[in-house]
């Protein structure tokens, strides 16, 4: 029996709704459905919100309260739908069911509310946006996928020459870089910072030819192949064409229209753009600017071909990521060693283990 059918055959049995707790444990007791997950509780109720968060009407459950789960033929008021509350009673603001948020984001509210200021172990932060409904995810193993996006953010935030959200403190556990202070880690961020903002200014004072050369570098870094800065005179409002390539099997052929504007790019160019597309053709507009809400809203018109639009900042940010137009620089930081005669119940290299935020990175396994 699968998961779904085991809750609702305990909610059947139990006529009543009940704590997500309460269901896991009937549901195992009776033998109706095993986990090998170390968290099965947190299974059952993502299993749950994310039901009635795909199926909607359709789904049997209804969330009468926070981690209290209901059959719809109960009849019990569904606080998903925000219905109104009977005269004389209320409910509270954190009793109802909020937005769903990815791995990351969930992981930062868990740490704001509950961390205080001091780092939480990642199957923590993990349970915990699991039991408030903050994170949704029907993989076995939920804690894993947590830990290794929290690294890959790190990873991809330092490529890019940027304070990342997150500080990883080793043996699994994760704090905010926020709570650091104004460290060396804060300037590093401030120096990086004015970095970015002088490449933006350089793109744009960049000769066009230049500037499309630029373009073209920074597209085979990111993995296309194939690719020709075309003929302006021929080019239909295209500049650059090529061929993303993912792992050797996703081959996407993609028209690239580039906007070295300081003013932001409007709806009609995403029109131009997604007209001069070829057969089996996408399109991507890149710019040292921004979009207007329009283009947002044209480019990703779900009847129309997909246009990919990246920004200015994106742009810099990418351009950092793939050492292109910076310098890496690096510095060696000493730590103090536990001398022979030292007292054992001292840790010499904690101050400086505070002040350095560059930890070595863990696989998602610890």
């Amino acid at each position: 029996m699968g998961v779904k059918d085991a809750i609702i055959t305990v909610l059947e049995e139990a006529g009543e709704a009940l704590h997500t707790q309460d269901i896991t444990d009937r549901i195992l007791s009776k033998g109706l459905w095993k986990s090998t997950g170390k968290t099965p509780t947190a299974t059952v109720s993502a299993r749950l919100y994310s039901d009635i968060k795909k199926m909607g009407e359709d789904s049997p459950f209804i969330l009468h309260a926070p981690q209290t789960f209901g059959l719809k033929t109960f009849g019990l008021p569904d606080k998903t739908a925000g219905d109104a509350q009977p005269k004389g009673t209320s409910l509270k603001a954190n009793q109802i069911q909020t937005k769903t948020y990815s791995f990351t984001d969930s992981a930062e509210k868990v740490l704001e509310k509950f961390g205080k200021k001091r780092p939480m172990h990642y199957r923590a932060i993990t349970d915990k946006a699991l039991e408030l409904g903050w994170l949704v995810s029907e993989g076995k193993t939920p804690e894993a996928s947590m830990y290794a996006q929290i690294l890959t953010e790190i990873k991809r935030y330092r490529k890019r020459g940027e304070q990342p959200r997150f500080v990883q403190h080793g043996k699994g556990f994760v704090g905010l870089s926020r709570w650091m202070g104004r460290g060396l880690v804060f300037e590093i961020e401030q120096h990086n910072k004015k970095v970015r903002q002088a490449l933006h200014k350089r793109l744009l004072e960049t000769e066009w030819d230049a500037f499309e050369e630029l373009i073209a570098r920074l597209l085979a870094e990111m993995g296309f192949e194939e690719i020709e800065v075309t003929s302006r005179s021929k080019d239909g409002g295209i500049d650059v064409r090529g061929t993303l390539v993912v792992g050797d099997v996703i081959r996407t052929r993609m028209a690239i229209q580039v906007k070295k504007w300081k003013r932001n790019v409007q709806a009609p160019v995403v029109q131009q753009v997604r007209g001069s597309l070829g057969t089996h053709e996408q399109g991507l507009i890149i710019t040292t600017s921004g979009f207007s809400a329009g283009a947002r809203k044209e480019a990703a018109r779900p009847d129309a071909t997909p246009v990919g639009l990246m920004s200015g900042e994106q742009l810099v940010l990418l351009l950092i990521e793939n050492g292109i137009g910076v310098s890496r620089r690096s510095h060696d930081l000493f730590e103090l060693e536990e001398l022979s005669n030292a007292d054992p119940g001292t840790n010499a290299s904690a101050p400086v283990d505070q002040l350095n935020n560059t930890e070595i990175q863990k696989s998602p396994s610890e």
